[in-house]
């Protein structure tokens, strides 16, 4: 019968109602302290990521002279150098120039990939016989495969991954420069977004022998793998800084002694008559859209322009950056 209290189970016996408890402060605190902070990938012993990190690193040490000091390309790439900076991720560089290149520089690869029923030339067999030599894990794999691994760039059924980038330090450019025994010839590029640009600019600074590529920290382009697609392998000879504030570091270099010219149009000289071109010098570039912010601008000794027709807005980073880089080589060679 409803509201029959005599009814089994109608009625709580005395004590039974559960009332507030404890507050976890005293009674659960242990289990609340928990384990810390996770540890960074790397730093877990069966994580993949620290495997590939002690592999660089035992790769690295097969590198050192009898000195006892890392290789150049091998420092860059797996440890930095004067404070460098590394990029966070892993990177694939495709495509069988970029890793012939890469491989000749020293640059550490975490694996090998080869596309099933490759067809073999001399590059391939290079990267082949490299790769075995040192050591390296080789993958064959489905195109497919190496399509997803590479976003699906042209691969031409080759490709590696490589450890973070390691950025020089902005001295670095200099001392390389010292040692060359030639005026210091650096790229700064302002506000350069495309890291295909960023690739472009390495792969002329490469060829005309330029001593390094300067990039801000932040709302610029740096070395992807779409930079190492482009550069053709450049990128494992050309070091590239990557700097806090590009202003001061510009004015740094001023008072090292190094001239710095802008490239922007309405300058005041134009591209054939490049003041500065036997002097240490810095080439800045700008942004296709922007060009020179206001504050890169007045740090230059001088802004130079490149005369274009008149139905064509302007020109992009990497074709500037060329067409600048080899005046400075023609006039230094006269």
């Amino acid at each position: 019968m409803a509201g029959n209290s005599q009814r089994r189970g109608a009625t709580r016996k005395a004590g039974s109602k559960k009332g507030a408890t404890a507050g976890t402060g005293g009674k659960n605190r242990r289990s609340l302290e928990g384990r810390g902070p996770t540890p960074k990938a790397e730093d877990r012993e069966y994580h993949p990521a620290a495997k590939a990190k002690a592999a660089a690193e035992r790769r690295a040490a097969t590198t050192r002279g009898t000195s006892g000091r890392p290789a150049a390309s091998a420092s860059r790439s797996a440890a930095g150098s004067k404070g460098g900076r590394k990029s966070s991720t892993h990177e694939i560089v495709s495509g069988r120039n970029s890793v012939v290149e890469a491989l000749r520089a020293g640059i550490p690869v975490s694996t090998v990939y080869l596309a099933s029923k490759l067809e073999a030339d001399e590059r391939t067999r290079e990267i082949i016989s490299t790769a075995a030599d040192a050591r390296y894990p080789l993958l064959e794999v489905s195109r497919a495969e190496l399509d997803r691994l590479t976003d699906g760039s042209v691969h031409q059924g080759v490709a590696i991954q490589v450890p973070p980038y390691a950025y020089a330090d902005d001295d670095d450019l200099l001392d390389a420069a010292e040692e060359s025994d030639r005026p210091a010839l650096i790229v700064a590029l302002d506000g350069v977004t495309d890291p295909r640009n960023l690739g472009a600019v390495l792969r002329s600074a490469g060829a005309f022998g330029a001593h390094g590529v300067l990039v801000p920290e932040r709302r610029a382009a740096g070395v992807t793998a779409s930079a190492w697609k482009v550069s053709a392998g450049a990128a494992a000879r050309v070091p590239v800084a990557r700097v806090t504030n590009l202003v001061r570091t510009l004015q740094a270099y001023k008072q090292a002694g190094v001239f710095v010219v802008g490239l922007d149009g309405g300058g005041d000289t134009q591209i054939g008559d490049l003041p500065f071109a036997t002097d240490p010098l810095v080439l800045v570039v700008g942004s296709e859209g922007k060009g020179l912010s206001r504050l890169v601008r007045e740090q230059c000794d001088a802004i130079a322009s490149i005369p274009i027709a008149s139905s064509v807005e302007s020109l992009n980073a990497g074709v500037a950056a060329g067409i600048a880089l080899y005046e400075v080589s023609r006039t230094r060679a006269s």
